[in-house]
């Protein structure tokens, strides 16, 4: 009995190892482009759609500082209004209005009427007008327009920063799908054999009907996981490739991640980072400075407006009026009594600015928490990965010990299976492990801030 399970088991490892080298040739001849982590991160600040549309939402903002800049030099405006005359008005001239002449005759000398116009007639107006006062006023109206480019900056850097945690989350997401289709294989591969040892034992009325039904019960459920695997990994490849901004259905290879790396950074340190570099700190760092320029404009209300202005009026076709009119002086605006009006706009202002300064503390303190948060789970997913280090460590010499005792002949194949399945687990461990290590240091990365 033993010399067979011997030979069966050979037998097993010589057809094993033709299955991988015909596996490994294949993929050698029709395998994918290897898409390491950094490419894919390029890939994404390169063509990720959502970061562009914030970039985009930066050049606006800057089009608008620009277009609110122009409002310190002068406008030029035209109207020209033409028309033709519904009524027939005239300006009547009394006998004598303009008084007499030296010889005594009145002027006119009799009563005249003149219409103003025969036809159609225009009216061409121009204006040009250069503001003064006004000019704080807009200097304060562009620094809210350069603020509000900060502001933009700082969700574009926040998208960024998303963009690429997306982009390694889902990239870990991919390898640790494959390391547990790759372990859900191995399973299915040794129930196949397992089972099909059991039906030569159950020939030989060396073990009972129930336990090959159990066997091929193991190896439909360990197929089902297979299959539910592969579709998981097909969706997680797509989202991966939609977050690079391609076509998602391109193909590709993963890299496999590295060793954990070296201890993180002091936890204060840590704080300073995130503190300085956060960009949800640094936005309502800039909404408080956004709202006291909003202020500030709304006292500056109570500046009259006041600027230079030239104006020219020219009617065609018109009898009476004067041909060209031109004039230049100073120009002023102001509204005295407002039944305070401005006064409560400034107050709603000014309560604004404090709820903004509020919303900046508040925003510190929930950054903090998120990078304590960050830093403990970190320190957990390190630890995890010495436990199954360590479990993988212990299910390898298990293995050998089992192997060893197999070819004394002193245990079943079925024992050396059920070990290789342990190892296969054991290293699918550690690798979810080592993979929940680099999303745990990806999170702490992202929750610190950094470009």
């Amino acid at each position: 009995m033993i010399r067979f399970q011997d030979k069966v088991f050979k037998s097993f490892l010589f057809m094993f190892s033709m299955v991988l080298l015909s596996l490994a040739s294949a993929e050698e001849q029709e395998a994918p482009p290897v898409l390491t982590l950094d490419a894919a991160v390029q890939l994404a600040l390169s063509h990720n759609r959502p970061l562009q549309i914030a970039n985009l939402d930066v050049d606006k903002a800057r089009w608008q500082v620009k277009d609110t800049k122009t409002k310190r030099l002068p406008v030029f405006q035209t109207y020209v209004f033409g028309s033709g005359m519904l009524t027939s008005p005239t300006f009547d001239f009394p006998r004598g209005v303009f008084g007499n002449v030296q010889s005594g005759s009145p002027v006119p000398s009799r009563n005249t009427k003149i219409s103003l116009s025969q036809g159609a007639t225009a009216y061409v107006v121009g204006q040009v007008s250069q503001p003064l006062s006004q000019l704080y006023k807009i200097h304060l109206g562009i620094r809210q327009q350069e603020l509000a480019v900060d502001i933009n900056n700082e969700k574009f850097r926040a998208q960024r920063q998303s963009t690429i945690h997306d982009v390694k989350q889902a990239y870990y997401a991919v390898l640790q799908s494959e390391s547990s289709l790759q372990a859900e294989q191995a399973s299915v591969k040794q129930y196949q054999e397992l089972d099909r040892v059991v039906l030569q034992y159950i020939s030989q009325e060396a073990v009972l009907k129930s336990e090959s039904l159990d066997v091929k019960a193991k190896l439909a459920q360990e197929q089902y996981k297979v299959v539910q695997l592969q579709d998981t990994l097909q969706t997680q490849r797509e989202q991966l490739n939609n977050l690079l901004g391609r076509e998602i259905d391109t193909p590709f290879r993963t890299e496999p991640v590295p060793a954990e790396s070296a201890e993180e950074i002091d936890l204060k340190l840590a704080h300073q980072s995130a503190l300085s570099q956060r960009p949800e700190i640094r936005q309502a760092e800039l909404t408080v400075k956004q709202a006291e320029y909003d202020r500030r404009t709304a006292k500056a209300q109570y500046i009259p407006d006041i600027g230079l202005a030239l104006h020219y009026l020219s009617p065609f076709n018109v009898e009476i009026l004067p041909k060209n009119v031109a004039s230049a002086g100073i120009e002023l605006n102001w509204e005295p009594w407002d039944w305070g009006r401005r006064k409560d706009d400034i107050n709603q202002k000014k309560v604004v600015r404090d709820e903004a300064e509020y919303q900046l503390k508040e925003t510190q303190s929930k950054v903090l928490i998120d990078v304590n948060n960050r830093f403990r789970k970190l320190g957990e997913a390190r630890m995890l990965v010495t436990v199954t280090q360590a479990a993988r460590a212990a299910a390898t010499e298990k293995l050998r010990e089992v192997t060893d005792k197999f070819e004394q002949k002193s245990l079943l194949l079925r024992d050396v299976l059920q070990q290789q399945a342990a190892v296969a687990a054991s290293n699918a461990d550690y690798q979810q492990a080592l993979l929940s290590f680099w999303s745990a240091k990806a999170d702490f990365e992202k929750s610190l801030g950094g470009d």
